[in-house]
């Protein structure tokens, strides 16, 4: 998957994702190739921060995410999980696909380029972020 994109926007991603999503992305080499690939550039690429800290307007998994495609001028409201959690029927997305991927580590007004599996250029801007305060008490007790 060409990882050759410009100017790609700084990430977020907290010590307790990266080591879920390393483990998820490396499962996932043989069945998923093309998004296990992007989702462990994404991690490689990412600015780790303590799992304590404070990332307000980030996507993290359990983020509800509104989002624009910049191609389709679409806008939708999605929540980010695993993929044992995934529902499109809900809006519940997995980190596993090309734009869960894309999305996970963005801050609020930050559009990111990626490619689907048909091949095509895709861009999208994260327009808000609400993060569920239940996900914050889990992190913080484990």
């Amino acid at each position: 998957m060409g990882h050759r994109q410009t100017q790609q926007p700084l990430i977020l991603i907290t010590t307790d994702d990266v080591n879920r999503l390393t483990l998820l992305a490396n499962a996932s080499m043989t069945r998923f190739p093309r998004v296990a690939h992007f989702l462990a550039h994404e991690i490689d690429r990412a600015h780790v921060v303590p799992g304590r800290a404070d990332l307000q307007g980030v996507v993290r998994m359990g983020s509800r995410v509104t989002y624009r495609d910049e191609t389709t001028g679409r806008i939708r409201d999605v929540t980010l999980v695993y993929p044992h959690e995934a529902d499109i029927d809900q809006n519940r997305i997995s980190v596993l696909t090309p734009i869960g991927a894309a999305l996970i580590g963005l801050s609020i007004g930050q559009t990111i380029e990626f490619e689907t599996p048909k091949l095509e250029k895709r861009s999208l801007t994260v327009l808000d972020v609400q993060t569920d305060p239940m996900t914050r008490v889990r992190e913080i007790s484990q």
